[in-house]
């Protein structure tokens, strides 16, 4: 038998050896070291579901987008970058009036194959793969001669690239063409040869992340798809940036140093131990799509944190009628305030910054912070306050003040879940004046007129030994038992969310009402005379954020539902959410 087991062992460590040659040595992850403080990328091609996704995603946004581009070129202008605004518009044109899908053919780009956004240090390389070369090189044709000029020719390692520096930044943008690839980076107008290689992928990292493979690992962890993947790696990022080395960072420095005339002031030696003591009480954050279709879009982000702050709240169960299960009203939104536990934990975070006070001038003002944070906790155990766990709002209806009208028009319910709400009631009725009474069996009971008469509708409060409801418009007593009978968190969970399509575009309409008419005002304002220097560009910030409401009211229009939750694990905080489209 022993040569048998031989055969198959040797059979095995085959199949294994021909599976690990199978990485495209020239996938985008093969560029990107491992050490990188941050990276965005595809583990594996967009299947056809996932494109559409994508491609839809775009449409819907890319019409506020070029609006946005074409205000921040005219900003450009009014400032005296005239150069630098020609190229916006350049490629603001490149999207203007056109699909996505057509766009990114135009400019030769393929991105269902893959791509990669990563940091060489703090610089960052955006890899991206080609379907038509030509393509590409006609786009940054179109660029130049917007531009004005062509772009500086240089090699590096052997690979051609294209280079310009823009303004007095002390940075420049490196663009290539590099096999089947598009590079992009922006590094410092003085990197050395070997830096500018390494972006351009002359030369490899000694490891990169597909040889790693902590990418490919953390996806199987927490259950990303392989379309794209995260990570802001913290424990890297944070002393990369106080160690004040970075050639990225270095830059900065001396681009503020020359504007201010000031010195570059020396970096104490604490800076970066304490940047690595922070670090470690949030190592990273990740994300990554757990669904992606034309129809639906499911996120999740996790935000790795220290072991102690998981302990204090992973096993904890907050009674919050309703927490611990889905929520279905049209705006349906739970939050754990569990005040009790939120008090310890900000006590022991302020008792530890006290006893070992941050020295790095960079992080000396969270001395004082954390000193206050610990104070208004320890101020929020006076009664009732103290007692919260929780706060539950269900909106059946919202509609936006009317003119000459104060309050918005809504009917729903507002839950306040309390280890005392017999406490609650009583400091209530103190401020409500009158002799409203409130029974503890749960029964709905009628609300003070001076309220209903303010309110413009009856409304009615319940209560029960954990919580207070009170709902406001026709039918809305019928649903108070409801409420305080609604299952309380399970362990770790920390809040829900719900959205219907109706509620999110009524949301979305009176914030795009409200930037609309901000941004009117400003651009009045900047064409009257004597208006301050800075008036016009508050002018094209209020229209930059008028245009992404409106890119949001078009995509708003797709959408069913929308949802979202949170809960704290083993190893760190969970935010998920979920969007279903039409």
């Amino acid at each position: 038998m022993r040569p048998t087991k031989r055969l198959i062992a040797l059979g095995l460590a085959s199949v294994l050896l021909a599976a690990c040659g199978h990485k495209d040595k020239d996938a985008p992850l093969a560029f990107v070291p491992a050490d990188t403080p941050y990276v965005l990328a595809n583990l594996d091609k967009l299947d056809d579901d996932a494109y559409e996704a994508v491609i839809a995603q775009a449409n819907s946004e890319l019409p506020g987008q070029v609006v946005q581009m074409k205000s921040v070129a005219q900003d450009l202008e009014t400032k005296g970058n005239v150069e630098g605004a020609r190229l916006l518009r350049a490629f603001a044109a490149e999207f203007d009036g056109k699909t996505a899908e057509a766009a990114l053919k135009n400019m030769g780009l393929d991105v269902k194959t893959g791509s990669a956004f990563y940091g060489l240090g703090l610089s960052p390389v955006a890899r991206v793969a080609l379907a038509d070369t030509a393509a590409w090189d006609a786009f940054l044709g179109r660029l130049e001669a917007a531009y004005g000029k062509k772009l500086d020719a240089a090699d590096a390692g052997g690979q051609a690239y294209r280079h310009v520096t823009l303004g007095d930044t002390g940075v420049q943008l490196i663009i290539a063409t590099v096999g089947k690839q598009a590079v992009v980076s922006l590094l410092p107008a003085d990197a050395a040869q070997p830096m500018i290689r390494q972006a351009l992928g002359a030369d490899r990292p000694d490891k990169s992340l597909q040889d790693d493979g902590r990418l490919a690992d953390l996806a199987k962890a927490k259950g990303y798809k392989d379309y794209v993947v995260g990570q802001l790696d913290l424990v890297r990022l944070l002393p990369l940036v106080a160690a004040g080395k970075d050639p990225l960072f270095s830059t900065f420095l001396k681009h503020q140093s020359a504007k201010t005339g000031e010195p570059i002031p020396p970096l104490p030696a604490s800076c970066v131990p304490e940047a690595s003591r922070i670090a470690a009480r949030v190592p990273s954050i990740s994300f990554g799509y757990t669904r992606l279709d034309l129809h639906h879009q499911e996120q999740r982000v996790d935000i790795a944190l220290a072991d102690d702050i998981t302990k204090a709240f992973s096993g904890l169960k907050v009674e919050l009628p309703g927490l611990g299960q889905d929520a279905k009203d049209p705006f349906d939104l739970s939050i754990a305030l569990p005040m009790e536990q939120l008090r310890t934990f900000a006590t022991a975070q302020a008792e530890a910054v006290a006893a070992k006070p941050f020295e790095c001038p960079a992080f000396a003002s969270m001395n004082d912070s954390f000193a206050k944070f610990g104070s208004t906790m320890q101020q929020s155990a006076i009664p009732p306050f103290g007692d919260i766990r929780g706060v539950r709002i269900a909106l059946d209806s919202f509609k936006p003040a009317a003119a000459g009208q104060q309050l918005p028009s809504f009917t729903g319910r507002v839950l306040l879940a309390t280890r005392n709400p017999a406490g609650l009631l009583a400091m209530g009725q103190a401020m409500l004046g009158g002799d409203f009474k409130l029974a503890g069996d749960g029964k709905p009971a009628p609300l003070p007129q001076n309220i209903t008469a303010m309110l413009g509708m009856p409304g009615w409060a319940a209560m029960n030994g954990q919580a207070i409801v009170i709902g406001v418009g026709e039918g809305e007593d019928a649903k108070l038992d409801d409420m305080l009978m609604g299952s309380v968190g399970d362990a770790g969970r920390l809040s829900r969310l719900h959205l219907t399509g109706d509620m999110y575009r009524t949301w979305v309409d009176v914030m795009a009402d409200k930037a609309t008419s901000y941004a009117a005002s400003m651009a009045e304002a900047a064409g009257a005379d004597g208006a301050p220097d800075d008036q016009q560009a508050q002018a094209m910030a209020a229209e930059r954020s008028k245009a992404q409401f409106d890119a949001m009211k078009a995509q708003a229009a797709r959408i069913v539902r929308v949802s979202g939750e949170s809960h704290m694990e083993e190893k760190g905080l969970v935010l998920s959410g979920a969007v279903e489209y039409k």
